[in-house]
């Protein structure tokens, strides 16, 4: 009798030797679809996952681009992304909470669980951390291998093109979690994808009024279809002194998901004396900021937003997806095939489209 181990079962992927993969081919602009990449083994603890559909986001932009945190970081010759779904496909001989034909997500932040934040649940900020698809070879290939620990279990009645995009949803959700929207006047500083996600999650999570500010007149105005009271033009600052006069002298609670400098101050002063502010936007370059005027004089409470809690942030994603209270469709604008991606990425660019899929098996 022939014994099956568990690290050759289902193995898909055993007459083929190869497979797709968009590298960062050179340290200069753009990304390459390439079809010799080796098929990954899984260790004994990992799980190899075909990859079914992928998101891209802001990250492989920059990546895409090769601005100067990218030249500075993301090595030659790696595959990128790190938002996907997709199937396990094989599972080394030490696995044991997963099986080939589960589908299944990840998370991109990968731990040793061996330092001080990560044995005191913050392993979210673990100072060892590695992401899919920048420190290792990422999503954006037919396979890749994922640590068992990391692995998600999509719930059945999740869509396929919300699992994908489990990644910057759970930054929203950890966002509106973490500052604690409840009945509360709520300001959201850009509405780009994830603060788009933050509208429709804030919104489910009780959210007593939402307003929001950006340039960008069409995302207003999704903002508002998806939850918000008003949106503003953050070009023109005046609203600054309506939302407060609307409010108890300011919101209670500040989601900044821009980064911009601008939008940063608009929002503090919209923010009332003792009010709470979650940052998660990232700012291009150091800030000039009223910290006396803002932070000290004011009271308030400032919350440093990275990533998703390990794995709080994602039972928490799991419960509002099935509750049928997220609007995400209008956010996913489009989906093509990877072989298609310098169109998917330009249409992500351009601004043309928000949320981009791309389908990997075509």
């Amino acid at each position: 009798m022939t014994m099956t181990t568990a690290s050759t079962q289902g193995d898909s992927a055993a007459t083929q030797t190869t497979m797709r993969g968009l590298i960062k081919h050179h340290a200069g602009p753009e990304l390459q679809l390439v079809n010799d990449r080796p098929i990954p083994e899984p260790g004994p603890r990992e799980v190899r996952i075909k990859v079914k559909k992928v998101g891209i986001c802001g990250t492989d932009r920059h990546i895409w681009e090769w601005d100067e945190w990218a030249a500075g970081r993301i090595p030659p010759g790696i595959i990128t992304g790190h938002e996907f779904v997709g199937e396990v496909d094989k599972v080394g001989s030490a696995v044991t909470k997963f099986s080939p034909g589960r589908r299944v997500s990840a998370e991109g932040h990968m731990t040793k669980g061996l330092d001080y934040n990560s044995r005191t649940g913050n392993a979210h900020i673990a100072t060892d951390t590695q992401i899919f698809g920048i420190d290792c070879d990422g999503c954006f290939a037919e396979y890749m291998v994922v640590p068992e620990e990391n692995v998600w279990p999509v719930h059945p009645d999740i869509d396929d093109k919300h699992a994908a995009i489990f990644d910057p949803l759970g930054n929203a959700v950890h966002t509106v979690m973490e500052a604690g929207v409840s009945a509360k006047t709520v300001l959201i500083s850009g509405v780009g994808i994830i603060g788009l996600m933050a509208v429709t999650v804030a919104k489910a999570a009780g959210a007593a009024k939402i307003y929001c500010t950006d340039v960008n007149p069409p995302r207003l105005e999704l903002a508002k279809k998806l939850g918000a009271y008003e949106a503003f033009d953050a070009r023109d600052d005046s609203w600054v002194k309506q939302v407060r006069s609307e409010t108890h002298d300011g919101v209670d609670v500040l989601l900044e998901m821009s980064g911009a400098p601008a939008a940063m101050d608009q929002g503090f002063r919209a923010l009332r004396n003792g009010g709470r502010a979650a940052l998660l936007g990232l700012p291009a370059r150091t800030v000039d900021f009223d910290f006396n005027a803002h932070i000290i004089f004011k009271g308030c409470t400032v919350l440093g937003i990275n990533g998703r809690r390990m794995w709080e942030t994602w039972y928490q994603m799991e419960k509002l997806l099935l509750s049928g209270r997220l609007e995400l469709d209008e956010i996913i604008t489009h989906e093509f095939p990877m072989s298609d991606y310098q169109e998917a990425f330009r249409t992500m660019m351009s601004g043309e489209g928000i949320k981009v899929l791309m389908n990997v098996g075509e």
